[in-house]
């Protein structure tokens, strides 16, 4: 009778504690994404002062591609239907090509601080992607949410005291085109996370990404020779773009939303920011002006309605998978 209530005791505590690490495992797995590509914009800014944006990015996915690559063989988790890759495609050229392609444009011109908090007003965004395409409501909660991160977005830009000319000014509106992309990646990726696994969503994601950079590589490659840098700090830097950025911090993300619904998993993205903007001040020198502060306390205000409304269906992972 002693051993049968020892093992009672035993498995009733497992499954409590696995109860318990499938409650936090999907926070854990959003901030850790969120966290990542904060300090992904202080690495990309000293990178990119050697290596030219479209290059680094191509190098970034294909370092990416293969980690990824050797995983999905390993795990048997590559196979897709052949009518489903053309949405992989758009995936991919929306999430990696456009908003990474955008994001590392904007970060170069503007800087890892307001690279970081302007691309933050994507978890606002997504409810409007997720009304026109995936026709959920957008009620008057989600329609507060985006007009208070449209506005802080406009003050944190502050394009009204800079000329067309000026390059914070074209680095802010590829940074402002980095979140609406980001935006309707992350709805057209839920569309494939329930039917596949995270892994091989970000694994074709990922190589359409490669496939649809190499022209602009080519052509940057092409117009915009440099030297190869030797510095064991950049190769480092671009390890950790490719590695942790991309492979990890994708799968990390797409991850998460198998145990935490839209609504509340978007909130995490704003980790990004406070993390960026920091490492940004404390490394990199940038100022925060009181236009960062005003135009972060927007941003927050909106990607906080926006999660007021949680979603009460909680997709498991047996669903996801």
């Amino acid at each position: 009778m002693i051993i049968i209530q020892i093992h009672l005791v035993f498995d009733g505590g497992l499954a409590k504690g696995v109860e318990i690490l499938k409650h936090w495992l999907g926070p854990l797995c959003l901030s850790a994404a969120a966290a990542i590509w904060g300090g992904m914009y202080v690495v990309s800014k000293v990178v990119l002062a050697c290596i030219p944006s479209w290059i680094l990015l191509e190098w970034r996915f294909v370092i990416a591609l293969f980690i990824l690559g050797l995983w999905a063989l390993r795990k048997r988790e590559w196979r897709v239907k052949p009518g489903d890759l053309w949405l992989f495609a758009l995936i991919g050229l929306v999430g990696y090509t456009g908003s990474i392609g955008l994001q590392f444009i904007g970060t170069h011109l503007s800087g890892a601080a307001m690279g970081s908090l302007i691309t933050s007003a994507s978890p606002a965004l997504i409810s409007l992607f997720a009304w026109w395409i995936l026709k959920e409501k957008l009620n008057l909660s989600k329609t507060s949410a985006l007009l208070l991160a449209t506005i802080g977005v406009l003050i944190v830009s502050d394009l009204t005291g800079l000329t067309a000319s000026s390059p914070s000014f074209a680095g802010n509106l590829a940074l402002i085109g980095a979140a609406l992309t980001w935006a309707l990646y992350t709805v057209l990726s839920r569309l494939k996370t329930v039917t596949y696994t995270s892994l091989t969503v970000t694994f074709w994601a990922n190589t359409f990404g490669v496939i649809f950079t190499a022209p602009f590589f080519v052509w940057e490659y092409r117009n915009h020779p440099f030297t190869v840098p030797h510095s064991l700090w950049i190769w480092i830097g671009i390890l950790y773009i490719g590695i942790i950025s991309t492979a990890l911090a994708f799968y990390l993300w797409n991850k998460g939303f198998e145990y935490v619904d839209a609504a509340t998993g978007s909130l995490f993205f704003f980790i990004q920011p406070i993390v960026g903007s920091l490492l940004g001040a404390f490394t990199l020198g940038e100022k925060l002006s009181w236009n960062f502060y005003l135009g972060a306390l927007l941003i927050a205000g909106g990607i906080y309605l926006s999660a007021l409304k949680k979603s009460d269906k909680r997709h498991s992972l047996s669903k996801m998978m």
